[in-house]
């Protein structure tokens, strides 16, 4: 009996896969570019052992204020895989449950597609337990003044009447 229940319980892995790259290619192009920014920023701490992919999108906005530039907001969750830190091929990366997600937000501008160097990009990534509501107030601050910083977009848009 317990053969036929660890059979069927690994059947349902089968015919359950994680679809974490189909997650992520179904991304839009802009987005896909802050997801690997905060990937790159993630790696390069020393403490991280594992790979990271990207899990889902909690919340993404854009704003165009014309000319070609874009300023993107995506807040979306990375999640710990079985395979270790520096791994090229993730197709066969499964994701761990036994770690917590990490929380991410980046912000950016963009023209003709490409991230500006200025204003600085702003990636915050933090695992979701260590999260608080301050942070959030900081993370919302920091994007609102990416915008700021290169101007007030919305002068470009107005049209002034005599």
């Amino acid at each position: 009996m317990a053969a036929l229940l660890l059979w069927l319980f690994s059947l349902s892995f089968l015919a359950f896969p994680s679809y974490a790259q189909e997650d992520y290619d179904s991304l839009p192009e802009p987005y896909k570019k802050g997801v690997d920014m905060a990937l790159e920023k993630l790696n390069s701490h020393a403490s991280i052992l594992h790979h990271f992919l990207f899990f889902k999108s909690v919340e993404k906005s854009e704003f165009e204020p014309g000319f070609d530039v874009k300023y993107i907001y995506h807040n979306f969750y990375l999640k710990a895989t079985k395979c270790q830190k520096g791994t090229v091929d993730s197709s066969g990366c499964k994701f761990r449950n036994d770690r917590p997600l990490i929380d991410c937000v980046t912000c950016y501008k963009t023209f003709i597609g490409e991230i500006e160097e200025h204003p600085n990009p702003y990636v915050h990534c933090v695992h979701r337990p260590a999260l608080t509501e301050g942070m959030r107030t900081s993370r919302a601050e920091r994007c609102n003044d990416l915008g700021y910083s290169s101007g007030t977009p919305t002068l470009l848009l107005s049209t002034g009447k005599d």
